[in-house]
């Protein structure tokens, strides 16, 4: 049975990684310098290129093919991936009201009824709209 290495999985060397983006092999090496993409390495130094990385550079290649340079894509790649950060903290978020609500939905159905009256002075003509605050001084 073959494995088919994850995403993350640093495999493809620099030739592999040149041929699958239709990048030269220097070109490759000049966005490691700067900071585009950062390929594992081998004990003995030796790039490794996962198909994360072979998509960054394809997606370096399609941005610089339509006109943009090289600041214009790092600009464009840190704000894709703070959206990303951003999706995957709202998700967390929305889980957690979620939650949230049903935990106050399960307490408020354990609670017994109210069966006493409200301790709130009646207001003559209440208006709809309008609101009454009572501030209660602390014993």
């Amino acid at each position: 049975m073959n494995a088919v290495p994850g995403a993350d999985a640093a495999v493809y060397v620099i030739s592999v990684a040149a041929e699958l983006t239709g990048l030269h092999p220097q070109t490759l090496r000049s966005y490691e310098r700067m900071g585009l993409v950062a390929p594992g390495r081998t004990g003995g130094g030796g790039r490794r290129y996962s198909l994360r990385d072979i998509e960054r550079l394809r997606t370096i290649a399609e941005l610089t093919a339509s006109g943009i340079g090289l600041e214009g894509v790092r600009r464009i790649l840190d704000l894709e991936r703070e959206v990303e950060r951003l999706r995957a903290q709202n998700s967390a978020l929305a889980e957690e009201v979620m939650a949230t609500r049903e935990a106050l939905r399960q307490s408020l159905a354990r609670r017994p009824p109210v069966t006493q009256p409200s301790r709130l002075p009646a207001l003559p003509g209440d208006v709809p709209g309008q609101s009454l605050v009572v501030w209660r001084r602390g014993r």
